[in-house]
């Protein structure tokens, strides 16, 4: 566990170091957190891969042990981030992956500095911009975060976060939305509203990429993996059974068989 002062704000972060590094050295991993989460939800996936890679985890601006900026943090402010900290981590190239908000923030990254990445995995997300409708709902949302806090979100999304029979991750996810600073997800909820959209994008992804959703996940449902599985031009398209919106916490042997996979690709 660690901090850096990046762009103004402390950004937290864990960079698991690979003990033996072979030749070629695998590339680094960086994975980006969903709403209203923070870094903990990958320490699954940290502890299955850091005998073989470095994997680099931070909290997201507004999340976690990262700093929190009121008002609306951009997706553009995110990816800064990102590459301030891979730049103080002295990490030029990796391979980047996110779930849900943070799949939308790694398809920003890869807007915006697509020469450092090396491969993309989007779980549980979707490019497609938001609606007017949807636009107002997050909105809406934000407000009602400042104006309550985070229990009686927590308490309503928690069965679609995770499957109710995934009742060991579903607690655990829910303690995790629990501590999140209202603040902080409002503003990120600002920002997703405003966010760009990448259906363009992954048709000219130039690098292997891999899409995984939960089974039963309702947010976003296995036809929105299908869609960007079939506008990436290299990709694998993997569906997690017994699981919903947070397949590597639900089902972590599953979802990492598929990251390994995905990993030796890019060695």
């Amino acid at each position: 566990m660690a901090t850096a002062q990046l762009n103004g704000i402390t950004i937290g972060y864990d960079d698991e170091n690979t003990p033996v590094t072979p030749t070629p050295a695998p590339t680094p991993l960086v994975l980006l957190h969903g709403h209203p989460f923070d870094r903990s939800m990958w320490a699954p996936q940290r502890a299955a891969l850091a005998a073989t890679h470095r994997v680099i985890t931070p909290d997201l601006r507004g999340y976690g042990e990262s700093g929190v900026v009121p008002g609306t943090t951009a997706f553009a402010r995110f990816a800064a981030d990102v590459a301030a900290l891979l730049d103080h981590l002295g990490v030029r190239e990796f391979a980047l992956g996110g779930l849900s908000m943070g799949g939308q923030i790694a398809m920003e990254c890869y807007r915006l500095f697509p020469e450092r990445i090396t491969g993309l995995l989007l779980a549980d997300t979707f490019p497609a911009a938001e609606t007017p409708q949807g636009k107002a709902a997050r909105n809406a949302l934000a407000d009602r975060l400042l104006a309550e806090g985070m229990k009686g979100y927590a308490d309503e999304v928690r069965d679609k976060m995770v499957a109710p029979y995934n009742t060991e991750a579903s607690a655990y996810v829910h303690r995790m939305m629990l501590a999140a600073p209202p603040e902080g997800a409002a503003a990120a909820l600002r920002g997703r509203a405003e966010r760009p959209d990448y259906q363009a994008l992954l048709t000219r992804v130039e690098v292997p990429s891999l899409v995984v959703v939960g089974r039963d996940d309702t947010y976003t449902p296995v036809s929105d993996a299908e869609a960007m599985h079939a506008a990436l031009p290299d990709s694998v398209l993997h569906i997690v059974e017994s699981a919903a919106h947070l397949p590597n916490l639900e089902r972590p042997d599953d979802f990492n068989a598929a990251l390994r996979t995905w990993l030796a690709r890019l060695t």
